[in-house]
């Protein structure tokens, strides 16, 4: 049982924005202190991504382990309320990764995602940036 009403829960998840967020700030933080540059997100390339290291071919999104549903995270809750509408929500959430992906792919690029978990964890995103981007500098 949600210990807030329907509309105030409503109104929580439409303040939620797709860009910007905690998680997003501490990899772009981390990436520039690694001295990478990058541009944010780019509109002309599918799924806007978070990330976009041009000269390399690399792409980051920093995805919400809810919003994306991060297997086997605990933060990747299903809803107990309007089983329906989040079902087919994440799902097609999910979905639209998968295309988006792909069509960066098809384009030549490199895509990493980030989990909104592991944004916790400075050593893991300074490893999984290294190991994505590459080690030297532009």
């Amino acid at each position: 049982m949600d210990v807030v009403s329907s509309d105030r829960r409503s109104a929580m998840m439409a303040r939620i924005q797709g860009r910007n967020t905690k998680p997003e700030m501490v990899v772009r933080k981390i990436a520039h202190r690694l001295g990478y540059r990058f541009r944010l997100h780019r509109r002309d390339l599918p799924g806007s991504p978070d990330l976009v290291f041009p000269a390399r071919k690399k792409i980051v999104f920093v995805h919400g382990c809810f919003w994306h549903s991060h297997e086997g995270c605990r933060f990747a809750y299903k809803p107990k309320s309007n089983i329906e509408f989040w079902e087919s929500k994440l799902r097609k959430n999910v979905e639209r990764d998968i295309r988006v992906k792909g069509e960066l792919e098809c384009m030549g690029w490199d895509v990493l995602i980030v989990w909104e978990c592991e944004t916790v964890d400075n050593d893991l995103v300074v490893a999984k940036l290294r190991g994505h981007v590459g080690h030297d500098h532009d």
